[in-house]
């Protein structure tokens, strides 16, 4: 018997054979209801006008259930969604033969059998509506208890959470098909609710989950937060606690990313790495961002890239009169282009996506005079550190000149505002990528100095989880093929943020920035990578050294150990928020710098690599290459120093 429920466990009751379940409890209703009308005196009744009666109101039940689709929904997942709709049917069938009495016996005086007592109808609406919910969601218990003592391997599963998202998900997996579990109860900090019941599992406190007794005393296995009001403190508290146990974590998704409004098993899914990175999300204030970009031109280079296409759509949410996505490859720009579809029209049709290299000046120059931007948020770049030191010529080509001919043109065309994104490794940097993108930062600088009209911005943040190159997805995959997972060294730490902040922080500085900031924030803590590595084995429900292996690999040429926000002679004020400072920097000699970038572009010119590292050594005097065949210049330039 098991077997056989277990091979139909995944089919579903035709929709006829519902109807034909329903309209039994149509029929029986109205002999129930009419034995209640005459108590049960049989010889009052007649039974040819009960038939006939009786068939009228299973006719018209038919035809509203029918338009209402009750019988579409699936008896094991009824949910009160199904209940309402199941409501609304019976109670629009009750007035139609409602209605259609008064207008019989008061309009025609009519006396017939299609006349209904109303008492009688009343009755059966409300046997109907008990017998048709209840032999649902009777079906619904015997078949997830059926299911659950099908197994005698159960889960013992605890649910961050007591409110109407925690019952719909307690239902979906007493519901699932695929595993039998054992709600074990359900957790919540409010007073209230503390040693009380939810649905028959008792609701424990934070702090009782959070001690090891707990956990052991109730051999828990599985731990699902649907509570999306946890603290982010309160959330990583409760990770780091099961992943101490090795219990598994899953996490219930936003409300109003369900499948048509329902919850599927397939949607709870492993926390994120995002949730234990030990630092909270900035917030920033939305009225700076809009003002400043309403009804505006806004021009994104690198437009298709994962920091650029969320500066793209955060942007399109401020109404601006036009965003242009530009980006030299065809690939991300088409996905972009098919993601902004999913967004109503009114929003996506202000998005023009533009192919184009920022190093072609001509064809750059065609693009500022054909839309005449007021704002350019320029974030494209190469960032790849070991793949820029063996390319040198091809990062300061794109990173530098690249960046001067958008600052070129954003001056030339009276930009309003031209805001930079720059990286942490600008600072004090140890390789090609950070001393280009730092030498960009001088340029932009040099020509903010000069003018007035336009003002040159600088924002830097540490790496941006789920961005292209970012170690995260890298893992990922190391993970997903069985490892090992390579790390460069066991030391090696950086800073970590979202994609959604760091482009809030660039479209922030774009409005507050008057010209020759450079805009720099809290980052909370820097992790080390070996024990974000761990954890991630540990989410991923698998055991380093037994399932997944880690192997050091060594610097890789140019990387640093640690990154810095600052440099050393530069220091920060404070802004109008608590978390972003803007740095205090040394003043950019305009002279010096546009004669340093005529020798560098020679060099580019030849692709004469060492010559371009030399130049941007003398550039950015801080420069100091680790790890790199490039350290041999700074010798010499030590030596002839000396």
């Amino acid at each position: 018997m098991k077997r056989m429920f277990n091979y139909y466990s995944d089919k579903y009751l035709a929709s006829w054979i519902i109807k034909f379940l329903d309209l039994i409890v149509v029929f029986i209703g109205f002999i129930v209801a009419s034995l209640l009308r005459f108590n049960f005196e049989l010889s009052a009744i007649e039974p040819s006008r009960l038939l006939q009666q009786s068939l009228i109101t299973c006719l018209i039940y038919l035809i509203v259930f029918s338009f209402g689709k009750t019988s579409s929904f699936i008896m094991r997942h009824t949910s009160f969604t199904d209940i309402h709709s199941i409501f609304k049917a019976v109670m629009f069938s009750l007035a139609i033969m409602m209605v259609t009495d008064i207008f019989l016996y008061e309009a025609l005086n009519y006396t017939g059998f299609f006349l209904i007592p109303k008492s009688i109808l009343i009755i059966q609406a409300l046997l109907i509506m008990l017998g048709v919910s209840g032999y649902r969601l009777s079906a619904k218990y015997i078949y997830a208890s059926f299911l659950n003592s099908s197994s005698a391997l159960k889960s013992n599963v605890l649910i961050v959470g007591a409110d109407v998202s925690s019952l719909m998900t307690k239902n979906t997996l007493l519901n699932s098909s695929k595993h039998a579990i054992r709600v074990i109860g359900h957790v919540d900090n409010h007073p209230k609710l503390k040693g009380k019941k939810l649905d028959g599992s008792p609701v424990f406190a934070l702090d009782q989950v959070l001690n090891t007794a707990f956990l052991k005393n109730k051999k828990i296995d599985e731990v699902i937060i649907s509570d999306a009001t946890l603290k982010p403190s309160e959330k990583r508290a409760v990770i780091d606690t099961c992943l101490q146990f090795k219990i598994k974590v899953k996490e219930v998704p936003p409300h109003e990313k369900w499948v048509n409004g329902e919850l599927t098993e397939n949607q709870i899914k492993p926390v994120k790495i995002e949730d234990l990175l030990g630092r909270s999300e900035i917030k920033l204030d939305s009225i700076n961002i809009q003002n400043e970009l309403t009804g505006k031109t806004v021009l994104v280079t690198g437009g298709a890239g994962s920091i650029g296409s969320e500066i793209v759509r955060q942007a399109l949410h401020f109404k601006p009169k036009k965003v242009i996505a530009l980006d030299q490859g065809e690939t991300p720009a088409y996905e972009l282009g098919n993601s902004l579809k999913t967004l109503p029209d009114e929003i996506s049709n202000r998005c023009e996506i533009v192919i184009a290299d920022i190093t072609h000046f001509r064809r750059m120059q065609q693009i500022f005079s054909k839309y005449n931007p007021d704002i350019v948020f320029h974030a494209a770049a190469y960032k790849h550190v070991p793949l820029m030191e063996g390319n040198a010529s091809e990062a300061v080509n794109t990173n530098v000149f690249g960046t001067k001919n958008i600052a070129d043109l954003s001056l030339r065309y009276k930009v309003d505002k031209f805001v930079m994104i720059s990286t942490d490794k600008a600072i004090n940097p140890t390789n090609v990528m950070g001393a280009s993108k730092r030498s960009a930062e001088i340029y932009v600088q040099a020509l903010n100095s000069e003018q007035t009209h336009t003002h040159f911005i600088v924002t830097r943040f540490g790496n941006v989880l789920g961005s292209n190159g970012s170690v995260i997805p890298l893992f990922q995959k190391q993970i997903e093929k069985g490892g090992p997972i390579t790390i460069t060294h066991k030391d090696i730490t950086r800073y970590f943020m979202t994609i959604s902040e760091a482009c809030n922080l660039v479209l922030e500085a774009g409005s507050i920035g008057a010209g020759g900031e450079i805009f720099v924030f809290d980052m909370g803590e820097s992790v080390k990578i070996l024990d974000l590595a761990k954890k991630m084995i540990q989410l991923s429900g698998l055991q380093e050294g037994k399932d997944i292996d880690i192997e050091f690999v060594g610097l890789r040429p140019g990387e640093k150990l640690y990154e810095e926000l600052l440099a050393v002679e530069e220091n920060t004020l404070s802004t109008h928020h608590p978390k972003i400072m803007r740095a205090q920097i040394q003043p950019v000699v305009s002279s010096e710098v546009k004669s340093l970038m005529d020798k560098l572009h020679e060099n580019v010119q030849r692709g004469d690599d060492e010559g371009i590292v030399s130049g941007l050594k003398e550039l950015v005097p801080e420069f100091i290459s680790k790890n790199s065949v490039y350290s041999r210049l700074d010798k010499k330039s030590n030596q002839a120093y000396a």
